[in-house]
C-alpha cells in the first residue's frame, strides 16, 4: 500500500520512530536492529514500508534496507507468525544471521527471539528454508558496498561461503570472511576462499 516514505526524522523512541512528512507526523514501528541505523534527528531520511491493516487498527512497520522489508514479509506469510513476531525477529538478530539460522536449521537460535518458542521456530524454518539463500546476503552486501559486480562474481562468493561453512565455520563468520577478503572482481571461488583463510586466521 505505502512502499517508502521520505521525511524528516523528528523523533526516536524504543520502537518506534515519528517521520515528518510535509507535515504530517507518521508512528512508524522498527526493530532495534534498524533503529540503530538512523541518522541524526532532523535529517531527512527514507523509510520503507509494509502496512499492516485490522479491523480495529492500521500500523506502519519500517525498515532502513529493502533487504530488511523483503524478510519481514516472507516471515509474515508463515502461519503464526504475525509482524510483532516478525519485528520480534529482527530485532533480536540481524537479517543475515536469520537467514543463516534458516539455512542451518538452527531453530535455537531463532527460539531465542522473544515470544518465538521451538515449535514456531522450526516452522519458520521449514517454510522458508528454500526461500533465502547466501546469494540473498551477497546481493545485499552488493548493494551497499560491492556495487558494479556481477552475477558471475555473487556466484563465486556464494560458493566460497557454502565452502567455508561445509569446513566447519559458523555461517556469520564465512560470510564475513569472503565479503571481507578483498579478492579481485574476477577471482574465482578457490581464490576467494584461500583470502577468506587469511581473514578467519585472525
Amino acid at each position: 500500500m505505502i512502499g517508502f516514505l521520505k521525511g524528516i526524522l523528528e523523533a526516536i523512541y524504543e520502537d518506534h520512530i515519528v517521520l515528518d512528512v510535509n507535515g504530517i507526523g507518521f508512528n512508524i514501528s522498527m526493530p532495534l536492529s534498524q533503529l540503530d541505523m538512523l541518522s541524526p534527528m532532523g535529517t531527512d531520511i527514507k523509510v520503507y514500508t509494509y502496512m499492516a491493516v485490522r479491523e480495529d487498527a492500521m500500523q506502519l512497520f519500517g525498515f532502513m534496507t529493502k533487504d530488511s522489508l523483503d524478510l519481514f514479509k516472507l516471515l509474515i506469510q508463515v502461519n503464526g507468525i504475525g509482524p510483532k513476531g516478525a519485528l520480534s525477529l529482527l530485532s533480536a538478530m540481524t537479517t543475515d544471521d536469520l537467514r543463516f539460522a534458516i539455512m542451518s536449521q538452527d531453530a535455537k537460535t531463532i527460539s531465542k527471539a522473544p515470544g518465538v518458542g521451538s515449535k514456531t521456530a522450526q516452522r519458520i524454518i521449514i517454510d522458508l528454508k528454500d526461500k533465502v539463500s547466501v546469494k540473498d546476503m551477497l546481493n545485499s552486501y552488493s548493494v551497499n558496498s560491492i556495487s558494479n559486480e556481477g552475477t558471475e562474481l555473487s556466484s563465486a562468493r556464494a560458493e566460497a561461503v557454502e565452502a567455508l561453512t561445509a569446513l566447519g565455520y559458523s555461517s556469520s563468520d564465512a560470510l564475513r570472511a569472503v565479503k571481507q577478503s578483498g579478492a579481485d572482481k574476477d577471482a574465482d571461488t578457490e581464490t576467494i576462499i584461500k583470502l577468506a583463510f587469511k581473514q578467519l586466521a585472525k
